[in-house]
Protein backbone atom coordinates (compact mmCIF):
# COMPACT_ATOMS: atom_id res chain seq x y z
CA UNK A 1 0.00 0.00 0.00
CA UNK A 2 1.48 3.67 -0.65
CA UNK A 3 2.43 5.42 1.97
CA UNK A 4 2.26 9.15 1.36
CA UNK A 5 3.69 12.25 4.42
CA UNK A 6 3.17 15.94 3.62
CA UNK A 7 5.26 18.82 5.42
CA UNK A 8 5.80 21.93 4.45
CA UNK A 9 2.98 23.81 5.68
CA UNK A 10 2.65 26.94 7.39
CA UNK A 11 1.60 30.76 8.13
CA UNK A 12 2.31 33.28 5.14
CA UNK A 13 1.00 36.48 3.95
CA UNK A 14 -0.88 37.41 1.00
CA UNK A 15 1.50 37.29 -1.94
CA UNK A 16 4.42 35.16 0.06
CA UNK A 17 5.39 32.08 -1.41
CA UNK A 18 5.87 28.38 0.08
CA UNK A 19 6.67 24.84 -0.88
CA UNK A 20 5.11 21.55 0.36
CA UNK A 21 6.73 18.46 -0.10
CA UNK A 22 5.42 14.75 0.09
CA UNK A 23 7.21 11.95 0.36
CA UNK A 24 5.48 8.54 -0.94
CA UNK A 25 6.81 4.77 -0.25
CA UNK A 26 5.30 1.83 -1.42
CA UNK A 27 4.81 1.94 -5.44
CA UNK A 28 4.65 -1.07 -7.39
CA UNK A 29 4.80 0.64 -10.30
CA UNK A 30 6.98 2.58 -12.02
CA UNK A 31 5.15 4.49 -13.93
CA UNK A 32 2.24 6.26 -11.34
CA UNK A 33 1.09 9.67 -10.39
CA UNK A 34 1.18 11.79 -7.44
CA UNK A 35 -1.64 14.90 -7.10
CA UNK A 36 -2.16 17.79 -4.58
CA UNK A 37 -5.76 18.06 -3.40
CA UNK A 38 -6.90 21.17 -0.78
CA UNK A 39 -9.99 21.32 1.52
CA UNK A 40 -11.31 24.04 3.68
CA UNK A 41 -9.70 23.40 7.19
CA UNK A 42 -11.01 21.05 9.37
CA UNK A 43 -12.92 19.14 6.59
CA UNK A 44 -9.57 16.93 6.23
CA UNK A 45 -10.99 14.07 8.54
CA UNK A 46 -14.46 14.14 6.68
CA UNK A 47 -14.58 13.16 3.27
CA UNK A 48 -11.59 14.04 1.36
CA UNK A 49 -12.76 12.47 -1.83
CA UNK A 50 -15.73 14.01 -2.15
CA UNK A 51 -15.08 17.56 -1.06
CA UNK A 52 -11.63 18.21 -1.83
CA UNK A 53 -10.55 20.63 -5.00
CA UNK A 54 -7.47 19.09 -7.26
CA UNK A 55 -5.01 21.26 -7.37
CA UNK A 56 -2.18 19.74 -9.42
CA UNK A 57 -0.95 15.86 -10.46
CA UNK A 58 2.30 14.81 -12.07
CA UNK A 59 3.07 11.82 -13.88
CA UNK A 60 6.05 9.99 -13.03
CA UNK A 61 6.71 8.51 -16.45
CA UNK A 62 6.24 11.05 -19.04
CA UNK A 63 6.37 14.46 -16.39
CA UNK A 64 3.17 15.23 -17.77
CA UNK A 65 1.14 17.84 -15.33
CA UNK A 66 -2.12 19.57 -14.70
CA UNK A 67 -3.19 22.41 -12.67
CA UNK A 68 -6.19 23.80 -11.67
CA UNK A 69 -7.47 27.08 -13.54
CA UNK A 70 -7.26 28.89 -9.95
CA UNK A 71 -3.54 28.10 -9.23
CA UNK A 72 -2.33 27.62 -12.80
CA UNK A 73 0.78 30.40 -13.46
CA UNK A 74 0.90 30.48 -9.38
CA UNK A 75 2.03 26.65 -8.76
CA UNK A 76 4.37 24.16 -9.79
CA UNK A 77 4.46 20.66 -9.14
CA UNK A 78 7.84 18.54 -9.59
CA UNK A 79 8.97 15.32 -8.90
CA UNK A 80 12.65 13.57 -7.35
CA UNK A 81 12.37 10.25 -8.10
CA UNK A 82 15.70 9.86 -5.94
CA UNK A 83 13.82 10.89 -3.27
CA UNK A 84 10.29 9.91 -4.16
CA UNK A 85 9.22 13.37 -3.20
CA UNK A 86 6.64 15.66 -5.04
CA UNK A 87 6.61 19.06 -4.35
CA UNK A 88 4.26 21.97 -4.91
CA UNK A 89 6.10 25.41 -5.05
CA UNK A 90 3.24 28.18 -4.17
CA UNK A 91 3.72 32.04 -5.23
CA UNK A 92 1.48 34.77 -5.35
CA UNK A 93 0.08 33.03 -2.34
CA UNK A 94 -4.02 34.48 -1.95
CA UNK A 95 -6.38 34.37 1.04
CA UNK A 96 -8.45 31.76 -0.96
CA UNK A 97 -5.30 29.80 -1.11
CA UNK A 98 -6.26 28.83 2.86
CA UNK A 99 -6.88 25.07 2.67
CA UNK A 100 -5.41 21.77 4.25
CA UNK A 101 -3.54 20.37 1.41
CA UNK A 102 -3.59 16.86 0.86
CA UNK A 103 -1.05 14.80 -1.10
CA UNK A 104 -2.77 11.85 -3.23
CA UNK A 105 -1.40 8.83 -5.46
CA UNK A 106 -2.46 6.77 -7.92
CA UNK A 107 -0.23 3.74 -8.39
CA UNK A 108 -0.49 2.40 -12.20
CA UNK A 109 -0.45 4.40 -15.47
CA UNK A 110 -3.18 7.72 -15.13
CA UNK A 111 -4.17 10.86 -16.84
CA UNK A 112 -3.13 13.66 -14.91
CA UNK A 113 -5.89 15.83 -15.72
CA UNK A 114 -8.62 13.00 -14.98
CA UNK A 115 -7.37 12.91 -11.72
CA UNK A 116 -6.96 16.28 -11.02
CA UNK A 117 -10.46 17.37 -12.46
CA UNK A 118 -12.20 13.78 -11.51
CA UNK A 119 -10.76 12.91 -8.05
CA UNK A 120 -9.41 9.93 -9.03
CA UNK A 121 -6.85 8.97 -7.03
CA UNK A 122 -6.55 6.24 -4.84
CA UNK A 123 -3.90 6.69 -1.88
CA UNK A 124 -4.42 10.26 0.52
CA UNK A 125 -1.80 11.64 2.82
CA UNK A 126 -3.20 13.39 5.90
CA UNK A 127 -2.70 16.74 4.98
CA UNK A 128 -0.82 19.78 5.71
CA UNK A 129 -2.32 23.35 6.73
CA UNK A 130 -1.35 26.58 4.59
CA UNK A 131 -2.70 29.54 6.09
CA UNK A 132 -2.61 32.59 4.02
CA UNK A 133 -3.29 35.90 6.10
CA UNK A 134 -1.85 39.60 7.05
Amino acid sequence: EVRLVESGGGLVKPGGSLTLSCTASGFIYDDNAMCWFRLAPGKERQAPRKDSEGVSCINSRDRSTYYSDSTKGRFTVSLDDAKNTVYLQMSGLKVEDTAVYLCAAVDGPADVEALTTRNLVDYWGKGTLVNVSS
